[in-house]
């Protein structure tokens, strides 16, 4: 059985969750993991090795162990730690961010005064921003969770996979939009425009799966007034807990994801399907929901489907069609996969 060490001490425990569900049922993998405690708090496990670790510790527990192959699930902090342990270690990152991953260090001077400037300044000085490119450049490989995304340098981690829910039979049609209620990542002025002038026999129900704050919490607020009676919106001013995430995830009929083209991490340009993976992508998969995009997004799956000009007739029909997505998102058709691409990483 070979050894793995899964590393999170930054931000993806939505990630870490994932890679730890699939793995649970291998049998020829043993993984540890190594989280931060914000990272651990968020973590739903069961037996296996968890640990608590941080920039500080990370490279003396590695020592007195010796595993086939270290993974790392973010690299967006701790340059120099990364640095040391990829210097040493046979490892695998997964990258999130592809135009960040091939930073020059002009372009990450000029990003440290475009954003938070103290945290940036203190990626710099302490913690080795510079040092962000060669983290990519030198690891043995490099992953992505969106295939499309894949190619001779990024190989495809392939880690969500669908899960097993009652079925619900809503009295009316639900649309879930997942995702912090933020401009910045998803088109919401087009959304609360498109609501604001629905007209429809039929109920409907749009849910804002998310934290909704400042503006957008505000023309939330504002919608919800103007709404006849078969039409409602349903949003939160707090963290939506893992149980109503879920228990909403499992009542929609389609999930609505106008997600923006164009976003930015760093400062730096990355496009949503092409150097960025949207988590509403994993979303689909995971509840078994066929999803709406945005007609521009660039997508060949069939769960995927382009907005048209007449939205609920679009969630109608959808919510009439059944996808099969267990025979290729199955649990134990996604292990096999992932159990292949670990078996030629530890290989090497």
């Amino acid at each position: 059985m070979k050894k793995i060490a899964y590393i999170e001490i930054d931000t993806h425990a939505e990630i870490a969750q994932a890679f730890m569900d699939i793995m649970q049922d291998s049998q020829d993998f043993a993984v540890d993991y190594y989280f931060s405690k914000k990272i651990k708090d968020q973590i739903r496990s069961g037996h296996e090795a968890v640990f608590l670790s941080d920039s500080s510790m990370i490279l003396d527990q590695l020592k007195e162990k010796n595993y086939d192959l270290i993974m790392i699930g973010t690299v967006h902090r701790y340059f120099t730690t990364f640095f040391t342990l990829i210097k040493k270690y046979n490892t695998a990152v997964i990258a999130h961010n592809l135009n960040f991953t091939k930073a020059s260090k002009p372009s990450l001077l000029k990003s440290i005064f475009k954003g938070d400037v103290i945290y940036r300044l203190k990626l710099w000085l302490k913690e080795g921003l510079l040092y962000s490119s060669k983290i990519y450049l030198t690891s043995q490989s490099l992953l992505v969770l969106d295939e499309a995304m894949a190619s001779e340098r990024y190989q495809f981690l392939p880690l969500f996979y669908t899960k097993d829910f009652p079925q619900t039979d809503n009295e009316h049609r639900i649309i879930v939009i997942p995702g912090g209620v933020s401009q910045k990542r998803r088109n919401y002025q087009y959304i609360f425009t498109t609501i604001q002038h629905i007209k429809a026999d039929q109920s409907y129900e749009f849910v804002f799966l998310g934290k909704a704050k400042d503006h957008e919490l505000k023309q939330l607020g504002e919608l919800s007034q103007k709404l006849p009676e078969n039409i409602r919106i349903t949003y939160f001013s707090d963290r939506v807990s893992s149980y109503e995430f879920n228990q909403w995830m499992q009542k929609a009929d389609v999930l609505w994801c106008p997600i923006q083209q164009e976003t930015e991490f760093f400062s730096m340009k990355e496009t949503y399907g092409v150097t960025k993976m949207t988590g509403n992508l994993g979303d689909a998969v995971v509840y078994g929901k066929w999803a709406v995009f945005p007609s521009a997004y660039p997508s060949k799956l069939n769960f995927i489907v382009p907005e048209g000009e007449n939205f609920l007739r679009q969630v109608n029909e959808l919510a009439r069609l059944n996808y099969d997505f267990r025979k290729e998102y199955g649990k134990e058709e996604i292990l096999k996969k992932t159990e292949k691409l670990l078996m030629k990483l530890t290989s090497g």
